[in-house]
């Protein structure tokens, strides 16, 4: 049997894995399930560390780098961006 690929982007509240999510993405290679952005009001975990507990691999963190200066408030995108994934 073909394996297939599960994908969730975790939005962290800070660049810990184990702080709160503040917005999230889910993919399902497999078909089982189908989402669409904003179709549930709570997050899949509640930290990137419940999504390692519940077997998600964790393949990506988003890089830390500083705001420019003048920009330290600037809230045009969610920086600090997990990427799991899950082969079912």
């Amino acid at each position: 049997m073909t394996q297939r690929q599960q994908v969730l982007v975790l939005y962290l509240k800070s660049s810990a894995l184990d702080s709160e999510t503040l917005a999230w993405a889910e993919y399902d290679g497999s078909g089982q399930t189908r989402h669409m952005a904003g179709d549930k009001d709570e997050p899949p975990y509640r930290t990137g560390v419940h999504a390692l507990m519940d077997g998600w691999r964790l393949l990506q963190i988003s890089p830390l780098t500083a705001h420019p200066n003048g920009a330290e408030f600037d809230l045009s995108y969610l920086k600090y961006e997990f990427l799991f994934e899950k082969l079912v």
